[in-house]
């Protein structure tokens, strides 16, 4: 068990990526948060294409695929996840992924953990009924989450390259100044919460 003493960065964050498309504009917004974000951030995507769909008869003996992901979970001091959003609501991958970490009953490895939600959309609503609803689903898990600034990006064409960079000089300021206060609030969060890791 972590002391408060011994929760010093650098911080592992593990990032989910809510789509499963290779060309996803939200992985792309990944990188870029990756590329902005403080050096005192270590990051670990979380994977999600693998899972089976989650069935609590499988809470006597996950598989393992289910088993190593929880434990990717579980070593993370934070969670970032970006994520599209798929006629007004959650992705369904990604809501497959939150019931496995969260199951079976009383090894929820969310937990207690600091979160950060983000998404990008083309449109210029820029995923916001489902990081509301994504929010809802966090807070019922008890997990501590980053309520601003909120970051619903608007993803046009060329904003953010293939590689994270972000050619809008305001748009990068903005990411930037998000992941920043992301760091801040994970310090924040492991000063009262210690971690189980």
């Amino acid at each position: 068990m972590a002391t408060i003493n011994e929760l010093q960065p650098p911080y592992k964050v593990g990032y989910f990526v809510g789509s499963l498309s290779t060309e996803s504009v939200n992985r792309t917004l990944s990188q870029a948060l990756l590329r902005l974000a403080p050096s005192d951030l270590v990051f670990t995507e979380i994977p999600i294409g693998e899972l089976p769909l989650y069935n609590r008869d499988f809470d006597g003996d996950f598989p393992p695929v289910a088993r190593a992901y929880k434990a990717l979970i579980a070593e993370q001091d934070a969670l970032l996840f970006v994520t599209p959003e798929y006629n007004r609501s959650i992705p369904g991958a990604l809501k497959n992924a939150i019931d496995w970490a969260s199951r079976p009953y009383g090894e929820n490895v969310i937990a207690r953990k600091a979160t950060a939600v983000i998404g990008a959309s083309p449109g210029q609503i820029g995923t916001a009924v489902a990081q509301q609803q994504l929010r809802s689903v966090l807070s019922f898990l008890q997990a501590p989450q980053m309520n601003a600034p909120e970051a619903y990006i608007w993803m046009r064409p060329g904003l953010i390259e293939a590689d994270g960079t972000v050619t809008d000089p305001g748009t990068e300021e903005f990411l930037r100044g998000f992941m920043n206060a992301f760091f801040e609030y994970i310090e924040r969060v492991l000063t009262v919460v210690p971690s189980a890791s």
